[in-house]
């Protein structure tokens, strides 16, 4: 499990066709979990509301 720790601008699907979506989706502190990793850094997290491509830096464990 992870934990949303900086605000996104706009926040992109971890789709095969990916799409842009508003960043309110997700808030952060916000929890999900980790389901792909990606190349450069890049995770797909499941939230409550979708799962989304986020860099690495932008998420911390959970304890």
């Amino acid at each position: 499990m992870v934990r949303l720790i900086q605000a996104q601008p706009y926040l992109k699907t971890a789709d095969p066709m990916p799409m842009l979506r508003p960043p309110d989706l997700v808030e952060v502190g916000d929890e999900g979990v980790v389901v792909e990793l990606r190349p450069r850094n890049m995770l797909a997290v499941r939230f409550r509301r979708g799962a989304f491509l986020l860099a690495a830096d932008q998420v911390a464990p959970v304890a």
